[in-house]
């Protein structure tokens, strides 16, 4: 896929980076990239993976714009108050950058989605705020052999981890069974400290284009804690664990349906 000369111009602080150049964005412009939620940290995946050049992009989301929404879903308006998260995604990323191709699946991520949702897609974003869908989309990407880019926000709290299905630790390595409902506090409860869902969401546009391009060094076998509110970040070296219920010696996860059961998906 040669470029053009619009791409050229387009792209041209990006082609100069040695790392990347006219190979690199040839592969973002064959590459597919499917964005599980459009919300807090979709926001910043979708217009950085637009921007950047993605040649196919997917959003998965179910939900309406809401008032609340606005303070860190900053790829809708005040102007999209109630309408489809996926269609007022669409008409900003159109507008960024026509030459992507985006495709809308205004649906929920479950169990019984999961498998047609993530066949045709090279690398999947998990950029939902609950934990069933978390887990479950861990569980269906190992299963499936896919990439699978992992964020999560609370807070002033970020993470961020890549995870290459079956060959490098998994979300459940490091937390293998989700805590019960009563347990978890949700972002409503707890609050969102809205620049920190642009922190982790440009950390995870960032890890889609070295994962695609081959530049850098992704977030593989590694955990990457973000605090806002003193502005340190950690990192914490992984390996699997040959007790994952999903990727370990001896899975009790076999199959996406068993994953949904697990999460209640």
């Amino acid at each position: 896929m040669s470029l053009s000369n619009g791409d050229r111009e387009r792209y041209a602080r990006q082609l100069v980076i040695p790392e990347i150049g006219e190979e690199g964005q040839e592969k973002l412009a064959a590459a597919s990239v499917l964005v599980v939620g459009a919300g807090g940290l979709g926001s910043p995946v979708l217009l950085y993976l637009a921007a950047a050049g993605v040649g196919r992009l997917g959003i998965v989301d179910d939900d309406v714009v809401e008032l609340s929404n606005l303070q860190r879903q900053l790829i809708h308006s005040t102007a999209d108050l109630g309408r489809p998260k996926v269609d007022s995604a669409f008409d900003k990323l159109r507008a960024l950058n026509p030459d992507v191709a985006l495709e809308r699946h205004q649906t929920r991520f479950t169990a019984a989605t999961a498998e047609e949702l993530l066949a045709d897609y090279d690398v999947i974003v998990t950029a939902v705020d609950d934990l069933p869908s978390r887990f479950l989309l861990n569980d269906a990407c190992v299963l499936l052999r896919k990439t699978l880019v992992e964020g999560a926000i609370l807070r002033f709290t970020g993470l961020a981890m890549t995870i290459r299905g079956g060959e490098t630790a998994c979300y459940r390595c490091v937390f293998p069974e989700a805590p019960a409902p009563e347990a978890v506090v949700s972002a409503a409860e707890a609050g969102v400290f809205g620049p920190v869902a642009g922190i982790i969401g440009c950390i995870q546009a960032s890890e889609v284009i070295k994962v695609v391009t081959g530049a850098g060094r992704p977030l593989y076998d590694r955990l990457l804690n973000v605090d806002a509110a003193a502005m340190t970040c950690a990192e914490i070296e992984l390996s699997r664990e040959s007790a994952c219920p999903v990727c370990g010696s001896a899975p009790s996860i076999t199959s996406i349906a068993e994953a949904g059961r697990r999460t209640g998906s």
